[in-house]
């Protein structure tokens, strides 16, 4: 789920946070007390969602019960959290306490990047892209893509999948935060080791998606240094 800026709807003017009451002691313990909650509505992947404003600052929340099916997806976007220096909202804690397991970051004020054709963000959108192909593998016990992905394809599609870079796998714009002139990555539910090329080639296909034809949006995606994709794509 990602951290949309604050709009009408999501505004907030009571103080009540719709999580028990240990829930909330537990937080307070973190932030101090709780001013303002505001409700985020946009996102799949979290039960709750909400920006909780203090008299000196304001924290993105995001959370489920501990028993969600989905909670592990949370747990590995808490352990990578410190690997995403300059690309992805600051974690500030996870906590796990009374039946729920929340994540509170860094809240960033912004919007969900405009993919479409002539959008100022596509550039800083690449910009973002290009670090991150530049990471170091974490060193943490990360899925492989070629085994995430192995009832897609035959093996000798899957062997052009192998690699050591760290992935999001999952960049539609709900995932891309424009913040302060900067595309920032959020929803690390998967993050995965795999080709360089692979995130470049997923961000092509939802460019597409926003209205690029595909020769546009393969060049665009070309730019980036990862570029071996269209390479890879064409042998």
């Amino acid at each position: 789920m990602n951290q949309p800026g604050t709009t009408a709807a999501s505004m907030g003017t009571r103080d009540r946070l719709p999580l028990p009451p240990a829930v909330r002691a537990a937080v307070e313990a973190e932030v101090g007390e709780i001013r303002r909650v505001e409700p985020v509505a946009s996102g799949l992947n979290s039960t709750f969602a909400a920006v909780l404003h203090t008299t000196d600052t304001a924290v993105f929340v995001k959370g489920m019960p501990s028993d969600h099916p989905r909670v592990r997806g949370q747990h590995r976007e808490a352990a990578i959290a410190s690997y995403l220096g300059g690309i992805a909202p600051p974690l500030r804690w996870h906590l796990d306490v009374a039946g729920w397991d929340l994540l509170g970051f860094d809240y960033l004020p912004g919007r969900v990047a405009d993919l479409s054709p002539g959008s100022h963000d596509l550039a800083v959108v690449a910009c973002t892209l290009a670090r991150l192909g530049e990471f170091e593998p974490p060193d943490l016990p990360l899925p492989r893509i070629e085994h995430r992905w192995s009832g897609l394809a035959d093996d000798t599609d899957l062997a052009l999948l192998a690699g050591d870079h760290l992935l999001h796998t999952d960049l539609n714009p709900n995932n891309i935060l424009i913040s302060d002139g900067r595309a920032w990555l959020v929803d690390w539910a998967w993050p995965t080791l795999g080709a360089a090329w692979i995130d470049p080639a997923c961000a092509a296909l939802w460019l597409i998606a926003e209205g690029h034809t595909p020769t546009a949006a393969e060049a665009r995606a070309s730019t980036l240094p990862a570029n071996q994709w269209l390479t890879h794509r064409s042998s």
